[in-house]
């Protein structure tokens, strides 16, 4: 929506909540000259809006008695809708779209027949999302700033990116296509000239950020929802198989979202597979269950899970030397 359009709701609003306004009031209240605000005055009488005004000290401009902005003509669900997507958008983006998220709760709580506010009070209360976040979301926000003005003005930026496979920083040219949350993460989607092709990148891993003076097209045929299905698709993945021990089984149960496939054993036991993106990966969250998992395959993370086992017990062997 322009500020055109927000100012013209927003002197509707307050001219149906205060007759007899003066001119000098309602352009300090939309924060606009009062040669402006005549302006506004004059495109509303274009649109029908039945405006008028009285000379004199307690006089001023007024809408026609009985005059009333209709309601939005949303269902209670619709509206449920409307209201938590703007919240969402508060805790997904935290300072750079907050102030516009509360704005917009602002306006639906004043436009919004008195079922649908009552519906959405009962939502903000009990359907929450929150705590989506893996990194800190202040200190990304200088950052996020960049990289949202970056995409929007077609502006190809300039990095120190540390990634987790190289022990040094990289500096790299990027095109930035899109931002994407992902996992718990911010990623910026675009072309590295390094590479040479379209790469995703994690935002909490850039160290150094800068707008640079060359703009760019995207490709007409890039979809950054096609993007991010294939990059899954063909990203280089481990496939896990996992015994977990009878006593353990309703560890398997319970977290049946993580595993591609599940097989009741008859002693009890789950054999469970998944693709992880890594063997560390995998052999972090294997520790993670202790000793009530046993890993199947591949044997590189069995391995591998034995040479990290070994490592915790040497850390902890002896009288506390290596502290």
């Amino acid at each position: 929506m322009t500020n055109t359009t927000t100012r013209l709701i927003t002197l509707i609003m307050l001219l149906q909540s205060q007759p007899n306004q003066k001119a000098a009031d309602l352009a300090r209240k939309l924060n606009v000259s009062v040669r402006s605000l005549h302006r506004y005055i004059g495109m509303l009488d274009e649109m029908g809006i039945p405006i008028y005004s009285e000379r004199g000290p307690y006089g001023g401009f007024s809408l026609v008695r009985g005059y009333k902005m209709p309601p939005l003509a949303l269902t209670p669900e619709e509206a449920v809708a409307v209201a938590l997507g703007a919240s969402l958008v508060g805790e997904m983006w935290g300072q750079l779209y907050q102030e516009a998220a509360q704005g917009a709760l602002a306006k639906l709580d004043r436009l919004l027949p008195d079922e649908q506010r009552a519906e959405i009070a009962w939502a903000r209360r009990t359907l929450l999302a929150t705590g989506m976040h893996r990194a800190d979301l202040e200190a990304l926000a200088p950052v996020l700033e960049k990289l949202r003005r970056a995409v929007r003005e077609l502006r190809r930026v300039g990095m120190i990116y540390h990634t987790s496979s190289r022990p040094a920083p990289e500096r790299r040219e990027v095109d930035p296509y899109a931002l994407v949350h992902r996992w718990g993460w911010w990623y910026l989607v675009g072309y590295c000239h390094l590479r040479q092709e379209v790469r995703s990148f994690r935002v909490d891993r850039i160290q150094e950020l800068s707008l640079l003076s060359q703009v760019f097209q995207p490709p007409e045929d890039f979809n950054i929802q096609e993007y991010l299905t294939r990059d899954w698709q063909i990203a280089p993945q481990v496939q896990v198989k996992l015994r977990f021990e009878p006593q353990a089984a309703h560890v398997a149960h319970t977290n049946r979202f993580y595993w591609d496939s599940l097989e009741q054993q008859e002693d009890g036991g789950v054999l469970v597979a998944y693709a992880s993106p890594d063997l560390g990966w995998a052999a972090s969250s294997v520790l993670a269950y202790g000793p009530a998992v046993t890993v199947i395959e591949p044997p590189e993370l069995r391995a591998l899970v034995r040479q990290w086992a070994q490592a915790i017990t040497d850390c902890y062997s002896g009288n506390g030397e290596n502290l």
